[in-house]
């Protein structure tokens, strides 16, 4: 995961790796390991979340950032193209991930500044760290997620309506800005399929009247298709469309 894509994960794991290397009692090589003291029995459940939180925050962030509404763009793209691999997965998932990390900088950059920092510094606490690390991330997903899906996880969760934004627990924002942002993607890959399924319908149809039955229509609309790309500058007006959408 790209560096700057992980200003949450230090904010989430500190506090356990504070517990993790407290001072040990004397006489145990393996405190860590010693079940039998209270203290040994912390340090090995702080070193299991620390290892869970570690396992599964690269999938939170990217639930919480703007790359699942870009992938599965590039995806469609792809697809209403045509041509099957190209660009292969790995073009399209660091395109992706630069785009996130272009359209997410002011907010990892307001994350740096005002939660990690000072907890770095010694300033702020991690629980006040937390707090500001997730305040910029709400405001965001908040803008982008739709009510009816938020009050979806919020009616079934039977939680009260907070006053402020960063007030909205995370269990529930964060799986409502998700599908929010899959069906935002869906309606711009609809969009995106219509030209070229016109295409599509155009070169069969031709193809149909003059009796070749047996030529496959991909064959013939692929280059049509690629050429049209091209011309419109494709590529560029993706982009444009996905930063605009933000």
């Amino acid at each position: 995961m790209v560096r700057k894509l992980a200003f949450l994960v230090p904010l989430m794991t500190f506090g356990f790796l504070s517990v993790a290397n407290a001072q040990e009692p004397a006489g145990t090589l393996l405190s860590g390991i010693d079940l039998g003291s209270s203290k040994g029995i912390t340090n090995t459940l702080s070193i299991i979340l620390l290892i869970t939180v570690l396992s599964i925050a690269p999938a939170i962030l990217v639930l919480m950032t703007c790359f699942t509404r870009i992938i599965v763009v590039l995806g469609f793209v792809r697809n209403a193209l045509g041509t099957q691999s190209t660009p292969p997965n790995q073009v399209l998932i660091g395109l992706a991930l630069f785009l996130t990390l272009f359209i997410m900088g002011p907010t990892f950059s307001e994350i740096n500044q005002h939660a990690l920092q000072p907890y770095l510094a010694g300033k702020i606490s991690q629980q006040e760290a937390y707090r500001e690390a997730t305040s910029p991330l709400k405001e965001f997903m908040a803008k982008q997620t739709r009510e009816k899906d938020l009050a979806l996880f919020m009616d079934y969760a039977k939680m009260k309506k907070p006053k402020e934004v960063t007030d909205l627990p995370l269990r529930a924002l964060v799986p409502a800005f998700a599908i929010s942002e899959l069906k935002t993607a869906f309606q711009m890959g609809f969009m995106i399929f219509i030209p070229f399924l016109v295409i599509d319908m155009i070169v069969s149809s031709v193809l149909m009247s003059m009796g070749m039955m047996m030529l496959p229509p991909v064959m013939i609309s692929l280059p049509f298709k690629i050429l049209l790309f091209i011309l419109v500058d494709g590529w560029n007006l993706i982009v444009k469309s996905l930063l605009m959408s933000y």
